[in-house]
Order: C-alpha cells, then structure tokens, then sequence
C-alpha cells in the first residue's frame, strides 16, 4: 500500500483523514477513537484492535460510574483529586468540567501504592560580554526550579499508574512558601492514599473472615451472624 492510500479505522470503519491515523500493532485507529481511550493509557502502539475494542467497551461502562459518581472532598493540585468516599471512589482529572471527560473511576480496593518525587530543574545564567553576547558566568551560575510529581499505583487492566502533579506554577527555590506547601499537600495526600488502601486491606479481610457463633441478647438463640451482622433467627443486631 502505498503512503497516501486510504486508510480506515479497524475499529468503527470510517476514513482516516490525512495526519489522523494512529497506529496499532495490527491496525489503524481514527483520531476520534483514540480520544475516547484512558489518559492514562500509554501502549496503543502495542496493543491489538481487538485489545483497543475491549478498552472502549471498558470505557463506555466507566460513563456510568461517573455519571453516578458524587464528590465529597476535593483536592487541588495541578490536577484534581476528587473523592467519593460514600462510594469509595476516586478521580483524578485535570477539567472542571470532569463528568464531560469520562475520567477513570478507580476504587479504592483498586489503589496499591503511591510515591513522590521532587525534581530539580536546573538553567544556566549568563551574561553579556563586551561584544553583546551571552556567556557563561565564570564559575557558571544556574537558576534552580522544584516540581513535585506523585505517582499513584493502581490495579487497573489498561493502565498501572495515575500521574498527580501537586504545585501548579514552578517553585524556584527550597526555602519558599511554595515548596513548604508542595511538601505538606504531598504528605497529606499520599497519607490520605495509602490510609484508604490500609482501611480496604481491613475491610476484606474483615469480610472474608469466618464469622463465629454468638448467643443472640433478644432471643437466646445460638446463632452466626448474616452478611448484615443479624441474628439468623430473629433478625436482631448482634453485631
């Protein structure tokens, strides 16, 4: 085939347009299709388009987690952390408009780390010499910027991490109120993380745990407790 032949995409079938086609490892992908895929994905070259399907099928069904997704607390970074803690939820995104982005809804169940690194982002300075050019300083001198950028790991078939930048303008130097509060949103939120994921661990272990048998304080009876933690017989709290 050659260079300007059509093209189509393998996944809904219609013309690619000039520039618009994205490879897949045996296919094409229209630019509209591979709008609709993660944010957070990363291997569509590698990826087959029976893989690309099963993810646009993943993220249709992730419209209506959002759609019923309720924030309770939000935090700004550069992006948004958004939680839904009745339904232990969360988003990250980066629009405020998120529930016409389709953001990745990730359980809480579904977070199994996070980490931050402050990168140090270094420029030359320089000076004019007599003839009106830049030159180095003698010793050379340099101009220092600090970014904080969390990595969130998640248990997610299309995707193992959710990238969380925390200060929005770049802060220029160590000792700044900026940094000092770049380094407590950072704390705050990989506590808040990794405390969601230590009360989940809790909880499923807690759940897959064999209930034991107690004397229920209404009817007497010796009973194991249901999934509601009732008395099987009369239907009481025991629990």
């Amino acid at each position: 085939m050659g260079l300007f032949d059509k093209k189509y995409c393998s996944v809904c079938g219609e013309k690619i347009g000039f520039l618009g086609n994205r490879k897949l490892e045996d296919g094409n992908l229209c630019k509209d299709c591979a709008r609709k895929l993660s944010p957070f994905f990363s291997e569509r070259r590698h990826s087959t388009v029976e893989e690309i399907k099963e993810q646009l099928s993943y993220r249709e069904a992730n419209k209506e987690k959002v759609a019923a997704f309720h924030p309770t607390r939000t935090i700004n970074c550069r992006e948004y952390l958004i939680l839904d803690e009745d339904k232990r939820q969360l988003i990250v995104t980066n629009h405020k408009n998120w529930k016409d982005e389709n953001p990745d809804v990730i359980d809480f169940a579904d977070v199994t780390g996070c980490d931050v690194d402050v990168d140090e982002n270094r420029r030359e300075l320089y000076r004019k010499n007599a003839e009106g050019k830049s030159v180095s300083y003698e010793p050379k001198r340099y101009e220092y910027s600090y970014d904080f950028n969390m990595t969130i790991a998640v248990n997610n078939p299309y995707f193992n991490e959710i990238p969380l930048r925390i200060n929005d303008d770049e802060i220029s130097y160590r000792t700044s109120a900026e940094y000092h509060r770049a380094e407590l949103l950072s704390a705050e939120i990989r506590e808040l993380l990794l405390g969601i994921r230590a009360d989940t661990r809790k909880a499923a272990e807690a759940a897959a745990a064999p209930k034991k048998a107690v004397v229920c304080p209404y009817c007497g009876a010796t009973t194991t407790p249901d999934e509601r933690g009732c008395c099987e017989y009369c239907g009481a709290p025991v629990q």
